[in-house]
């Protein structure tokens, strides 16, 4: 649980980090952009004086300050308007397209005149937005000029939205990418654990398996010998489940009543006196394709998670029902319930409620319900001090996903 608590505070801290990030970019660009628009307006200011000087320069006065300012806007939109609403000069206005920008280029279209009607169209755009126009007087006349933002100005205002939007999706390609990764990595080493749990206990099991061959010619010793037997059989079985972690699933048509059946028969013996077991499942064969040994290892932990978790005292109902394209198996209990802080991740290795547990119960049950038999596993409730029910849905058909 600790290991899962720090993973979580990590993502959190990295999550902060990048809102930070992302809020100042956006605050930085914004003040870049106010800082801009002043100098626009101041330039515009100056591109009117200029004019105004211009026209009123009489004799062999110098022009060329004046059409040298006048000249140098090569990148912000003005319309210069008269007390008529006349449009009488007009600059920087981008008639094309982007495509056409492109075509016009490769001289693949024509050049296009600007139109009167295209001018209106962005005299009143202009006028709808925040600008306020500069009014000149020229020999008596007042005349305005209409300006709005240069395409550099737009480009920057929308330029964070844009890079984000780019960090954002590299991010998580990369994130996919590594958890894939790491999946796979995991996927490795719960294999290689299994194969090397099998190997280590198969040895001792095939001594103990001889010892029994000799007790069996001893007389007096048929009962002990019996139930000793019942648990070697029960230790190559959990070799058997731990080779099998990390191999090719291998489904076969089995009767799941008949299988669950006789997994909680032999379980029974071995629980606590004060354990009661409720079982209701149909009079009939449901037959569906599984891994008998991996679907018996999924109900032996659920069935000692929830003895543990009754602290040996309780009831355990295993019901088995089903529908157009699934078994449903439920266990419930009624122990103490499954902590909130921990339940959206139970099934997660590591996430345990038990002072010495591993965490790895649930998950290998997922592993298994999910991975093999392409079924699904959740809790369907959990209450404190009522108890938990776990609910897994096993598809009929192959080819099917349980829902």
């Amino acid at each position: 649980m600790d290991i899962y608590s720090k993973k979580q505070k990590w993502k959190f801290t990295l999550l902060g980090f990048a809102i930070i990030i992302g809020i100042s970019s956006i605050f930085v660009t914004n003040r870049l952009v106010k800082q801009l628009k002043n100098e626009e307006r101041k330039k515009i200011e100056l591109w009117a004086h200029a004019t105004k000087h211009l026209v009123s320069i009489t004799g062999e006065g110098d022009y060329s300050l004046a059409i040298k300012v006048i000249s140098e806007n090569s990148n912000i939109p003005v319309i210069l308007v008269d007390e008529c609403d006349s449009i009488l000069e007009h600059r920087n206005f981008n008639y094309y397209s982007k495509v056409d920008s492109i075509l016009l280029k490769l001289r693949l279209i024509k050049k296009k005149e600007i139109t009167k009607s295209y001018l209106r169209s962005e005299l009143i755009e202009i006028r709808s937005g925040e600008e306020i126009p500069i009014e000149i007087n020229i020999i008596g006349d007042k005349q305005w000029i209409y300006y709005k933002d240069s395409a550099l100005l737009y480009q920057l205002r929308y330029y964070p939205i844009y890079q984000l939007g780019f960090i954002g999706l590299f991010m998580f390609i990369a994130y996919f990418m590594f958890s894939a990764s790491r999946n796979s990595e995991q996927n490795k080493v719960w294999a290689g654990m299994a194969k090397e749990t099998a190997h280590q206990i198969g040895t001792p099991l095939s001594s103990l398996m001889a010892w029994v061959e000799l007790l069996k010619d001893k007389e007096g010793t048929e009962s002990m010998v019996f139930e000793m037997d019942k648990d070697i059989k029960r230790l190559e079985t959990i070799t058997d489940r731990f080779s099998k972690i990390g191999s090719k699933s291998v489904l076969r048509e089995t009767d799941v009543v008949q299988l669950i059946s006789q997994s909680v028969e032999y379980l029974k013996s071995r629980m606590p006196v004060n354990t009661l077991f409720t079982l209701d499942f149909p009079n009939k064969k449901i037959i569906i394709p599984v891994n008998s040994i991996l679907l018996e290892w999924v109900v032996e932990n659920l069935v000692k998670n929830a003895v543990d978790a009754m602290k040996g005292k309780g009831e355990i109902k295993i019901s088995i029902t089903e529908n157009a394209n699934n078994l449903i198996l439920n266990i419930a209990d009624t122990g103490g319930g499954i902590d909130r802080s921990i339940l959206k991740n139970i099934f997660k290795p590591g996430v345990t409620s038990k002072k010495r547990g591993w965490g790895l119960g649930l998950s290998l049950s997922k592993r298994i319900v999910e991975q093999y038999h392409k079924g699904s596993i959740f809790v369907m409730q959990s209450k404190k001090g009522v108890g938990t029910t776990f609910c897994i849905h096993l598809p009929k058909n192959l080819n099917s996903t349980a829902s």
